[in-house]
């Protein structure tokens, strides 16, 4: 899980929103965590939130990235994990760095920027 998802295009989306900066508690991000179809899906890497509704299909209910959903999923993502989904990446080693970076540079390009995570 540590590489990035298959079928994994190396082109960005076009035409991506101007980066917002709302503030998200991880509270308030986990209401957005696609379990109200009203509602949009969130993710956050390194603390920046990012909207992938447009992906439902892999982040809502059943999808294989749900466990992603409104949540900061930097450790998961970083080290592969399905179940230490935290926004502490304090304890990664530099390659697993490497690859939160990586993830972080694909969710940019690919996804709009909705806020920040604050607590």
């Amino acid at each position: 899980m540590s590489q990035l998802p298959p079928n994994a295009s190396n082109e960005p989306t076009p035409n991506l929103a101007e980066p917002k900066d709302t503030p998200f508690t991880s509270a308030q991000l986990a209401e957005y965590d696609g379990t109200d179809l009203n509602r949009p899906i969130y993710v956050a890497v390194k603390g920046t939130v990012f909207d992938v509704t447009g992906k439902r299909p892999l982040y809502g209910v059943g999808g294989s990235y749900h466990v992603f959903a409104g949540k900061d999923a930097s450790k998961g993502l970083a080290t592969g994990s399905m179940t230490d989904v935290t926004g502490d990446y304090s304890s990664l080693d530099e390659s697993q760095l490497k690859t939160l970076d990586d993830w972080y540079n694909y969710y940019k390009l690919r996804y709009n920027i909705v806020g920040k995570v604050t607590s």
